[in-house]
């Protein structure tokens, strides 16, 4: 689908990707086309799953969710029903943030956000470990996030 996209499609992604709340007129004006054409891709590229959704940035940490760790897990079955079980429940854990398949020596990448780490103890030992096929697992704290996108 990538070839679908050109130079002003991109352009359309780059600027919405920097700010999602910018108006037609103002995405029009930065790249250099008219309203009309340019509502008309946005809902293309949202039409064609280029866009998928639109959200806010929330500060996690004055939102008392600051502490951040990566947990690496390893399951005990890795055929594709073990791994759609695990792919359900992971959706369920409101602190999981992210969840990436891995190829490494590990099986999955979480990214897990809490308050404190007596939180994430918890919500590891209680709802991590109890996911199915969950054999073991690793986890880094974060001490200061640099990028985030």
């Amino acid at each position: 689908m990538e070839d679908h996209l050109d130079r002003m499609d991109r352009s359309i992604l780059a600027a919405l990707g920097r700010d999602g709340r910018l108006s037609m007129a103002e995405l029009a004006a930065r790249v250099g086309l008219s309203k009309t054409p340019v509502q008309a891709r946005v809902k293309r590229l949202e039409r064609d799953g280029f866009i998928r959704g639109y959200s806010a940035i929330i500060d996690r940490e004055r939102m008392g969710e600051g502490h951040v760790a990566f947990v690496q897990v390893k399951l005990s079955d890795t055929r594709s029903a073990a791994l759609d079980e695990f792919n359900r429940a992971v959706q369920n854990v409101r602190e999981i943030e992210q969840c990436h398949m891995m190829a490494a020596s590990f099986d999955y990448l979480l990214k897990v956000r809490t308050s404190d780490i007596a939180s994430y103890r918890r919500v590891l030992g209680e709802r991590i470990s109890a996911l199915p096929h969950v054999a073991q697992t690793s986890t880094f704290v974060a001490m200061e996030t640099v990028k985030e996108r």
